[in-house]
């Protein structure tokens, strides 16, 4: 009878939208409500401050997540956490305080790519922030906006940057627009392999194919014949689609052998700075390995 109860228990558990509530006996939270006039936190000293929010939910899986999570810890927030069902034993979900099962999906990934789902859940149960991590929605307009529309902080861009820039040929175009050099390329995405075999008799090989939305290295196929586009161009578009829920893709000429040197910008509503920059050229599957802090061997002009 007792193992029925607990399999019935987990079954419910297990249904979209119920909740999982995590023990956290080495949380470490103030005892006492934090007065209104206390300080914002920092990462140094957290034992008597001002959480930024007071519950925040990390729309994303696994490490990510976890490190989100613990973030929220350190700054006395408490955490929700969201899983598809195939990662209902995922560190993620029970690092959270709190954690909701997503509406399935047609691929255990597409559980992550539903803003509206997602922003339903932070709404239900009182969030006030939804932090994307990276990946995913991270750089999503609509998740973005959903956030807005219902009063929840975005951690991240404001709903105009992500539309000028989490469309690569958007953000080419701002580059062109700003005097900035770029290689041969299209100006919007392509529909067939067929458009891309076209640019390609014009503007020569090899090609780099690559998904308009998103980042991390997917979505990239390199074409170094006519006979290779159609098939590479499937690849990429297929594994956009996986990973960010948008298919499209768009073309660059291919340059080999570059260095990949780039700057961060750190921006918190108020103020930005940059982070100097850093060489990323080491990379495996186009994903960066190391990244060497400051770039070695510039040219000061540069």
């Amino acid at each position: 009878m007792m193992r029925v109860t607990l399999l019935a228990a987990a079954a419910t558990a297990l249904q979209p939208g119920a909740r999982t509530k995590v023990q956290q006996p080495q949380r470490a939270v103030i005892s006492e409500p934090v007065s209104s006039s206390a300080e914002n936190c920092d990462v140094v000293n957290f034992e008597d401050c001002k959480p930024p929010f007071s519950k925040v939910l990390a729309a994303n899986r696994a490490e990510i997540a976890v490190r989100i999570m613990r973030a929220g810890t350190e700054l006395n927030m408490a955490t929700v956490g969201v899983y598809a069902y195939e990662d209902k034993n995922s560190a993620h979900r029970w690092a959270a305080d709190e954690s909701y099962l997503l509406p399935k999906a047609a691929t255990p990934v597409g559980a992550y790519l539903d803003p509206k789902a997602i922003v339903d859940v932070a709404e239900r149960e009182g969030v006030e922030a939804v932090h994307p991590g990276y990946g995913f929605l991270s750089e999503s307009p609509e998740l973005a906006k959903l956030c807005e529309e219902r009063g929840i902080a975005f951690v991240g861009p404001t709903v105009e940057n992500l539309l000028a820039f989490s469309d690569k040929t958007s953000a080419r175009a701002m580059a062109i627009k700003a005097g900035v050099p770029v290689v041969p390329g299209t100006d919007a995405a392509m529909s067939s392999a067929a458009e891309a075999k076209e640019f390609a008799k014009e503007n020569g090989l090899p090609l780099m194919i690559k998904a308009s939305m998103g980042g991390g290295g997917k979505g990239m196929r390199i074409a170094r014949s006519l006979d290779d586009i159609e098939a590479q161009f499937e690849a990429a578009s297929s594994e956009a689609l996986a990973a960010f829920g948008d298919g499209s893709c768009f073309l660059e000429r291919y340059v080999e052998d570059p260095r990949h040197v780039e700057i961060q910008i750190v921006g918190d509503g108020d103020d930005v700075v940059h982070l100097w920059e850093r060489d990323c050229s080491v990379q495996r599957r186009h994903q960066k390995v190391v990244e060497m802090a400051p770039a070695w061997n510039l040219n000061d002009a540069l």
